[in-house]
């Protein structure tokens, strides 16, 4: 039985049962399972583009900025270009 002391200082008693932490470690690691899994899917994309003569750097930044909100990506773009002029790039 694990107690629980309160922000009021009264004690609470959880009852820590082996059959529910079993359940709770198993679905985390199946879950952790399942994240492997995909980012190893994941990298069998990137693979296979790559090996088709795309640039998987420019694809990881077009992902990266389609999750993004357009006018902040607008706004960088727009500072991105006034500090290439102040450069004379």
């Amino acid at each position: 039985m694990v107690e629980e002391i309160g922000e009021d200082g009264s004690q609470s008693q959880y009852r820590v049962t082996a059959g529910e932490l079993r359940q709770f470690v198993e679905r985390y690691e199946r879950l952790d399972q399942e994240k492997k899994d995909i980012a190893d899917q994941q990298k069998e994309v990137m693979a296979e583009a790559k090996a088709r003569g795309y640039d998987t750097k420019v694809m990881r930044k077009l992902i990266a900025l389609r999750k993004r909100d357009t006018e902040e990506i607008n706004e960088e773009e727009a500072i991105l270009e006034l500090y290439k002029e102040a450069l004379g790039m």
